[in-house]
C-alpha cells in the first residue's frame, strides 16, 4: 500500500482535490441557484434535481473545456516552439530524447505494444497524448454547448421567450463571452509558467530548473 501511494501518490490527490472542489462547487452552485429561484418567486429545487440543470452542466463543462484547450494548445505547440531558458520548453540547441524516431525502438523488450508493432498503431500512439486532450476538449465544448442551451431555454420559457437550439445557441455572444473568458486566463496561466520559470525556483518539483542552473538553461533535459 504504501509504494502505490508513493508511485500514484501526485494523480490520487489531484483526483482527491478535484471531488472535493467539484462537491463544494455544486453546492455553492445549488444554493446560488435557489436563491434566484427565490427572488423570481419560483420554488426551490433539490440538489440532485440541480445536478441536472443547464445552470450546472453549463458551468461544469465551460471550465473543463478550457482547462483541456490549454493543454492539447500547451503540448502541442511545445512540439516545435521554444523558450530558451525554461523549464516548461526544450532546449532550442540541443536534440531532444523526446524527438527520437521510436520505430528505432522497435526490438527494444520493453518497448510499449504500438511502438514493437509499427505502422498505423505507432503512428497513433505518436500522437495519442494530443489527440486524448483534443477529444476530451471537444467532448467538454458540446457538454457546455448543450447545458448552456438547456438553460438558456429555461429562462427564456420563464420570461415568455422563445427557446433556441443548440446550434442557434452556438451563434450567440453570450456562449462566446462564456467560453472565451475562461480560455484566455487558461493561456495567460500557461505564459505565466513558461515565462516565470526561467528565472524563478522551486527545489523538488519537475516544474522547474534545479536551484543551481543558470537562467538561460532549459530545465528538462
Amino acid at each position: 500500500m504504501q509504494k502505490k501511494w508513493r508511485d500514484n501518490g501526485l494523480s490520487i490527490v489531484m483526483l482527491s482535490v478535484f471531488f472535493v472542489l467539484y462537491i463544494g462547487q455544486t453546492i455553492a452552485g445549488w444554493h446560488d441557484f435557489n436563491n434566484e429561484q427565490q427572488d423570481h418567486g419560483r420554488p426551490e429545487i433539490t440538489y440532485t434535481r440541480y445536478l441536472t440543470t443547464g445552470h450546472n452542466i453549463s458551468a461544469t463543462f465551460e471550465n473543463w473545456e478550457s482547462e483541456f484547450l490549454q493543454m492539447a494548445g500547451y503540448i502541442i505547440l511545445t512540439i516545435f516552439l521554444f523558450q530558451r531558458g525554461s523549464a516548461e520548453s526544450k532546449d532550442p540547441d540541443k536534440p531532444a530524447p523526446v524527438d527520437e524516431d521510436p520505430a528505432k525502438h522497435q526490438d527494444d523488450p520493453d518497448a510499449p505494444g504500438p511502438v514493437k508493432a509499427g505502422g498505423w498503431r505507432l503512428k497513433l500512439y505518436e500522437h495519442s497524448l494530443s489527440i486524448a486532450m483534443l477529444a476530451l476538449f471537444a467532448l467538454a465544448f458540446v457538454g457546455h454547448a448543450i447545458g448552456s442551451t438547456i438553460h438558456h431555454n429555461q429562462e427564456a420559457r420563464e420570461h415568455g421567450e422563445e427557446v433556441v437550439t443548440v446550434w442557434e445557441n452556438l451563434g450567440s455572444s453570450h456562449f462566446w463571452f462564456e467560453s472565451l473568458q475562461n480560455w484566455q486566463s487558461e493561456f495567460l496561466a500557461v505564459f505565466c509558467i513558461v515565462v516565470l520559470s526561467i528565472r524563478l525556483r522551486q527545489k523538488g518539483s519537475p516544474e522547474s530548473k534545479p536551484v543551481h542552473k543558470p537562467h538561460s538553461e532549459t530545465g528538462n533535459d
